[in-house]
């Protein structure tokens, strides 16, 4: 059964619990590791200005503590690989929906199912509704 490392526990633990529940209901079943948790401003604006989030410090829900979001990537990372991104999305949403935690996925924000529609693809971001 996949687990966390000590690294990914440490970011985890700066995530709300609602959302560290979910993640450990999937690693049950998925391997992934948990790439961020809380990002401070310097790390935000940072992340923010290498085109990897369109939210500046304090506007992302990273930037709340403990963090209201997570980014997570498939283990072992490849992250040219999609489908994989995408089957891990579709077990942290049905973990969220079956309890009673509701997230939106960074690959499709406006949660009506369909990826085309998005502006900007965050494959591995999770956050609290």
């Amino acid at each position: 059964m996949p687990y966390y490392g000590e690294r990914s526990e440490g970011r985890l633990a700066t995530v709300k619990e609602e959302l560290q529940q979910v993640c450990r209901a999937v690693i049950q079943y998925y391997d992934h590791t948990v790439i961020r948790g809380y990002s401070g401003e310097t790390e935000q604006n940072d992340i923010f200005s290498r085109g990897f989030s369109t939210k500046e410090f304090p506007d992302s829900k990273h930037n709340v503590n403990p963090s209201e979001a997570v980014d997570l990537a498939p283990y072992p990372i490849d992250w040219k690989d999609i489908n994989r991104f995408i089957l891990l999305a579709g077990m942290m949403m049905q973990a969220g929906f079956l309890m009673g935690i509701p997230i939106r996925w960074g690959g499709d924000w406006n949660r009506n199912m369909d990826m085309k529609d998005q502006k900007f693809m965050d494959w591995g971001h999770f956050e609290l509704v």
